[in-house]
């Protein structure tokens, strides 16, 4: 009797499983010195599927991040990295990978055509390789720099992760090419503060602001809107932790959430449960716009100084709070339902200050533009040493927490104090930002500004994608440079910002028409918008702006909450001067590389050569 041989789909699904085992074999092969047992504080779901979970540390003493990452299905490999944008292209790779008899793991790199290639310097080092109940876990190691031009120079801000599922065996390294794999990526900030948890008050309440049942919609982007409010004569209290509360399964879902509260001048809120951009959303629910909290994808708790909380509650405070949650589905999955949202965490024992929010930066003004076409554009904005003097108390105010902001086009985002002239540290820095990635982040160190201290925040744009110039805004196309600073004490300054000097802006635009034929508009009638619309965007039009912007007198907003500006003159104020700016920091490249492998890690399996 003969037996019949198997079918071609039945083949590939051995094989499949053959390739699976191979891989699998590695827990016995690979050689590594795992570091002590030390916990994975912080995890993040990779693709929407949760396939792929990444667990990490930080060692700020050894500059180094572990690295654990699950396969919860493994196929024939997989690929993990880092890259400036969150592009396959010119990405920073560690690749495992089977040739269908040996499985190997090395340090990778790909090129602007997407193709991977074998990096010359093995900076991933293969600690462990383990199979578990929940699949193939990977224990690895990178330094934050590594001096090697292929590698990606991990610092603080976000960090663009990028991934890729190998479905099939490849001959070698080199015949991988990212456009065939199924790929993605996910935004997260890697160097979290190692800051110790504060002691928190014996009479604590808990307050859940969260969304029931929310029919998560089959679209790759939902912004999703909810009303509440808090109970009749609820008192004044102190905010000093918040902390997320994600739906189990929804961990690939829920990118970012945010908890506003409301204007105290309307008395009442329509209560709202829908797609914030529906036409069914209240016109008033855009007078809640003052963060209460924030949270986005891979941040933990986040604590107030044992000192300082965030008021809420009692006299002059609203009672209405929105909160926002941003659904990201990207595989449209249909009728998945949600109650995600944040947990307030909350004393009626007021700490010793109150906290605060002080919006710097740029004025929403049209008066700031970018021209179209540009890669690098920066716009720069200023809270004076007249402002600070004026509005902070004689022993000065405390940062410490910041959320950047900006709208599309936004790439980098940095705040620095300078004091007499002279710049003394960053506030705030991310030379990776991305507007889709906004959480408000604890600073590694407190920084005081005192009364006369400049603080300078400027921001890089790409415009490549525009044909006409993008001007400063509310709107989603339009632009903003802003740092939402949390500090102590609080003070009456809420909004310490700026913008090129109105008057100056028309004498570009009249120099633009002496050299270019009169093609703009300088009649009163014409908006600054129009103006801009109409500006021939050749070299000089652009290096003339850019000069502007660079020595052109400011209109200064130094506001108190009300938003009336301080007393005294803030129109046509000079740009304050800066003698000396803060230097790179020195990158010290790895002092040993003598347990890093000279080549990948590769195993013999099934009688397999090498």
């Amino acid at each position: 009797m003969q037996v019949p041989s198997p079918s071609v789909r039945e083949a590939a699904s051995m094989y499949g499983t053959a390739v699976a085992v191979f891989l699998v074999i590695l827990v016995a092969a690979l050689q590594g010195s795992a570091p002590p047992e030390s916990p994975f504080p912080y995890r993040i779901p990779l693709d929407p599927e949760g396939t792929l979970e990444l667990s990490w540390n930080v060692s700020y003493v050894q500059e180094t991040v572990h690295f654990q990452l699950l396969v919860r299905e493994l196929k024939a490999g997989v690929l993990f990295g880092m890259s400036d944008r969150g592009e396959l292209e010119n990405a920073d790779l560690v690749v495992l990978w089977t040739d269908g008899d040996s499985a190997h793991f090395g340090d990778a790199w790909s090129d602007q055509k997407g193709q991977i290639h074998l990096d010359a310097q093995q900076d991933y080092q293969l600690l462990r390789a383990q199979r578990t109940r929940e699949g193939l876990s990977l224990l690895f190691k990178r330094p934050f720099g590594t001096c090697d031009p292929k590698d990606y120079l991990i610092e603080d801000g976000t960090v663009h992760l990028v991934y890729g599922i190998l479905e099939e065996p490849f001959q070698s390294l080199e015949a991988i090419n990212v456009s065939s794999l199924q790929t993605g990526l996910q935004r997260v900030q890697l160097l979290k503060p190692n800051i110790s948890i504060p002691a928190l008050p014996s009479d604590m309440r808990t307050m859940e602001i969260r969304a029931p049942d929310v029919l998560v919609p089959s679209q790759e982007t939902t912004y999703w809107c909810y009303i509440t409010e808090l109970p009749d004569g609820f008192p004044r209290h102190h905010i000093v932790m918040y902390e997320p509360i994600v739906t189990e399964g929804n961990e690939a879902l829920v990118h970012h959430m945010e908890v506003f509260q409301c204007a105290a001048e309307f008395e009442s809120f329509p209560h709202f449960s829908g797609p914030c951009d529906s036409k069914m959303k209240p016109e008033r629910l855009n007078y809640c716009r003052h963060v209460l909290a924030a949270w986005a994808l891979g941040a933990k708790a986040f604590y107030y100084p044992e000192e300082a909380g965030l008021a809420f509650g009692g006299p002059g405070s609203s009672r209405f709070l929105r909160l926002e949650v941003h659904y990201h589905n990207p595989l449209m999955i249909k009728g998945r339902r949600d109650s995600s949202g944040i947990r307030l965490y909350y004393t009626a024992t007021l700490r010793r200050f109150d906290a605060g929010i002080m919006e710097l930066g740029l004025v929403y003004t049209p008066v700031m533009a970018i021209p179209p076409q540009e890669t690098g554009f920066v716009l720069t904005g200023y809270c004076t040493d007249k402002c600070t003097q004026l509005a902070l108390p004689p022993s000065g105010i405390h940062i410490f927490a910041s959320q950047l902001h900006t709208h599309l086009t936004g790439r980098k985002v940095v705040t620095v104090l300078a004091r007499d002239g002279r710049e003394k540290e960053i506030v705030n820095r991310d030379n990776h930002y991305s507007p889709h990635f906004q959480e408000i982040r604890m600073l590694k160190k407190v920084v005081s500004v005192h009364p006369g201290d400049v603080l300078i925040t400027s921001c890089t744009y790409n415009t490549g994608d525009r044909k006409l110039a993008t001007v400063g805004g509310f709107g989603i196309l339009e632009e903003m440079c802003v740092n939402y600073v949390h500090y102590y004490p609080l003070t009456q300054l809420e909004l310490c910002k700026s913008a090129v000097d109105p008057g100056f802006l028309q004498k570009y635009f009249h120099l633009v028409n002496r050299f270019n034929s009169e093609e703009v508009c300088t009649c009163p009638q014409a908006s600054v918008p129009e103006q801009f619309a109409s500006v021939p965007w050749n070299s000089f039009n652009r290096q003339v702006l850019k000069a502007l912007y660079s020595f052109a007198p400011i209109s200064m907003h130094c506001n108190k909450s009300s938003a009336v500006r301080f007393q005294g003159e803030w129109n046509l104020q000079p740009l304050p001067e800066i003698i000396s700016k803060l230097e790179e920091p020195t990158r010290h490249c790895p002092a040993s590389r003598g347990q890093s492998p000279a080549g990948p890690t590769m195993v013999s399996i099934g009688g397999g050569k090498g």
